[in-house]
This record gives C-alpha cells, structure tokens and sequence, in this order.
C-alpha cells in the first residue's frame, strides 16, 4: 500500500508525496515548488524517484527543474502536453500504467481546466489525484477547454468506485461549499458536510482528500441529475451537459 503524504504550499495549493516501501519508490505530485518536498523527504528518510504532473500550470510544476537536478528523478505527464511540462522523461497516452515499485497507476485523460490535463488513478490504494479537474465540492475553471469536454472528464471520474478517494490539489473547499449552497439548499448531506468544512477550516485542518461518494452525494458539479438544482436554474429538461454549464457559468461569477 502507498504511503501517502500531503504538503501544503503555496497559498492553497498541495503536493502530494507517494511512497511505495517495498521498493523505496517515491513520488511527488504536481510540486510548485521544491523546498517544501526536499524537505519532506529528507524527514522521512525517502529518495524522490519520479514526478507526476497533471498539467502544465506553474502551481502544478514548478519545481519540477529543481527537484530533477536534486535527485535524478524522473518527470512523469501526458504525451500530449509533452511541450508544456518541464523537464519531462516520460510522457503517457490516455490509459497507459505507470508503476511506481509495485504500485500501479493509470493515466486518464481528464481535458476541460487545460486541453492536457491528466489523473492518476491508483486502483488498488483507491487513490485518485486529479489536479484541477475536480475538487472537493467543485471543479477547475474551463481555462482550455469546453463545458462538453470537461463535462466527459467529470463523468470519466464519476464513473470510478464510489470508495476512491479523490486527493485534489488546492484547498478551495469551503468556498465550494458556499457556492454549493446556493445551487441545492435543500441538500442535508451538503448541509451537514458544509458544517463539517466549516469546523475544519476554523481549526486550520485540511478538508482534502475526499471520498467519491460523498462528491456524489454532495457536488454540484457531479450532480447535474439532480431536480432541485434544474428548477433552480430553470433547466428542467435540458441535458446534463446543459445543467453542467450553466452550474459553471455561475460559479466563474459567484462572489460568496
């Protein structure tokens, strides 16, 4: 089973450190910045063999250089943002496996927040790290791509086992909530989880990773079905495609 680290950094943002202890292999995702990881691994005794990145964005691969030139590792991202990644060793088609020692992740194509956006789904530690595509209680910005195309990643990701914990890299949740709130206010499960955010983030503590389920049952984002949020927006019989912009049009002007 990985070993499985979160480092905050930035303002919002986490990289995540990856250990499988069979072998000592050791990944970092989507590192801003290096100081942080160089120090993480350096407590923990760990030797930084690969970097995974999801997308091209500089709070996603900014360290990418100088992590490289600290330890030999290898940068890992999509074949198709080959151009964009820095420093990139191996580059990987939608579906293809990367192995880190005996731990196994797919790559998925997740385009919509960037036309090259990636995860990396660990089946077996039931690990997804999605970047920006989705988050807890929300869902990147269409800074690339089109509602429809990330519409497809979002089902893609919605699609995996329920149990999956999904290890997102910034903590903008209880932002998400507020905004959540106004789209389904009559939602317990939000009420309760929103309550949940709220008490976290007054103690400083991470509200990341989540789990599928509870994105399920309480993301707007991932609830386009959902009939008090298509009376609300006035698209009762629309497609969930539909739902799905409009839910993401009002969220890019949301002031909450």
């Amino acid at each position: 089973m990985l070993e499985i680290v979160q480092i905050p950094v930035l303002e919002d943002n986490y990289v995540y450190l990856l250990h499988e202890p069979d072998s000592g292999a050791t990944a970092a995702v989507d590192p801003a910045v290096a100081g942080p990881v160089l120090e993480a691994l350096d407590a923990r005794g760990w030797r930084l063999s690969h970097v995974l990145n999801t997308h091209h964005h500089g709070d996603h691969v900014g360290g990418n250089l100088e992590l490289k030139a600290a330890t030999g590792c290898a940068i890992v991202g999509a074949a198709g943002d080959r151009h964009r990644i820095p420093g990139i060793d191996v580059a990987l088609k939608d579906g293809e496996e990367f192995r880190l020692g005996s731990a196994s992740a797919r790559m998925l194509e997740v385009p919509g927040h960037t036309s090259g956006h990636v995860a990396f789904w660990f089946e077996d530690d039931a690990a997804l790290f999605c970047g920006d595509t989705l988050f807890a209680l929300g869902c990147g910005r269409l800074l690339e791509g089109s509602a429809e195309q990330m519409w497809r990643s979002l089902e893609r990701l919605r699609a995996l086992p329920p149990e999956a914990r999904v290890y997102c890299a910034h903590e903008y949740t209880l932002a998400n909530a507020r905004f959540a709130a106004t789209m389904e206010p009559g939602n317990a499960a939000l009420r309760e989880r929103m309550s949940r955010v709220e008490t976290l983030r007054r103690d400083g503590l991470a509200t990341v990773p989540s789990s599928l389920d509870e994105e399920l049952a309480t993301n707007p984002f991932l609830r386009p079905e959902s009939p008090e949020i298509r009376q609300g927006l006035g698209l009762v019989q629309a497609p969930d495609v539909e739902v799905f912009a409009e839910i993401r049009r009002r969220k890019d002007g949301f002031r909450g």
